[in-house]
């Protein structure tokens, strides 16, 4: 088995609980890595898993686990554990799972899930949904789909967003949220294979020939998954292509190495605005 035979990858370095005097990772601990790519393998989907199970009315149970020991990982090692899903029967799905330090091969790992009624947990057909992302993803298809526009088009699923994130999770009133600006900007919204809004952002005119980005939202259980960025870029070519020559925004100080890391740099003293912190930072386009 090589690493080329996968697409998605979860890295993670060993630590001290979970080697034995011998500094060898316990057995156990495999599964919990497994277990813990597969969160991510949902993410990498695009998918917020329970809002969509909740939507289809099921959920994914463990039928069987099985591993086969190659190698030994060791203390501090850093590993790539690498997912596949191989088939998905009427009811059920199987993943293919490895894990590898560097190019070595360590463990393989066979995974069966059951979808079923959460109640009674008796088998049900798996969604036609989940079953055309699953098939989408694994031949190398794009997860989401950036739409621009403006508020009459997208308004619906930003200002849905928006709320989740700036009014109900950081409590900023929602009187503060909503402007006029919202009238004349550019709107983007990220969507997944269920049509799902996940991420949004707007564009507006700050000066001549300078746009700002604001009001920049992730769905919750998507955050770190690169959407985000996506949603960011867009509205930088959005700008690029109006004739702008810069973009700055406000950043919340929790989101500035974000920024950073996106070739934004800091201007000027933090400052706080809705009662939370921030930097004004910009990008030459």
């Amino acid at each position: 088995m090589k690493r080329q035979d996968f697409r998605f990858f979860h890295s993670l370095r060993v630590r001290w609980v979970e080697v034995d005097m011998q500094k060898i990772v316990f057995n156990a601990h495999y599964l919990m890595y497994f277990d813990t790519a597969m969160a991510d393998y949902w993410r990498a989907l695009a998918l917020p898993y329970e809002e969509a199970m909740l939507q289809w009315g099921g959920d994914l149970y463990v039928k069987k686990a099985s591993i086969e020991y190659h190698g030994s990982a060791r203390f501090d090692d850093r590993l790539d554990v690498a997912l596949q899903c191989t088939r998905v029967g009427k009811s059920s799905m199987i993943f293919s799972g490895a894990i590898f330090r560097g190019d070595e091969w360590l463990i393989t790992c066979e995974l069966v899930y059951v979808f079923a009624n959460p109640a009674s947990q008796t088998a049900k057909p798996v969604p036609q949904a989940l079953r055309s992302l699953l098939t989408r993803f694994e031949a190398g298809e794009a997860m989401v789909d950036i739409k621009t526009g403006d508020w009459a088009l997208l308004g619906k699923d930003a200002a849905k967003l928006r709320t989740a994130v700036f009014v109900e999770e950081q409590g900023i009133p929602p009187a503060m949220e909503w402007d006029e600006a919202d009238g004349t900007a550019v709107h983007a919204v990220a969507y997944n294979g269920l049509g799902q809004g996940i991420a949004t952002g707007r564009l507006v005119r700050h000066a001549s020939h300078v746009g700002k980005i604001g009001r920049m939202a992730v769905h919750r259980a998507l955050r770190g998954s690169h959407v985000g960025q996506v949603v960011l870029h867009t509205l930088m070519v959005a700008a690029r292509q109006r004739g702008d020559t810069e973009v700055m925004l406000h950043a919340q100080r929790s989101a500035e190495s974000f920024y950073q890391g996106l070739g934004f740099a800091a201007r000027g003293a933090p400052f706080d605005e809705v009662g939370i912190a921030h930097i004004e930072m910009f990008s030459l386009l």
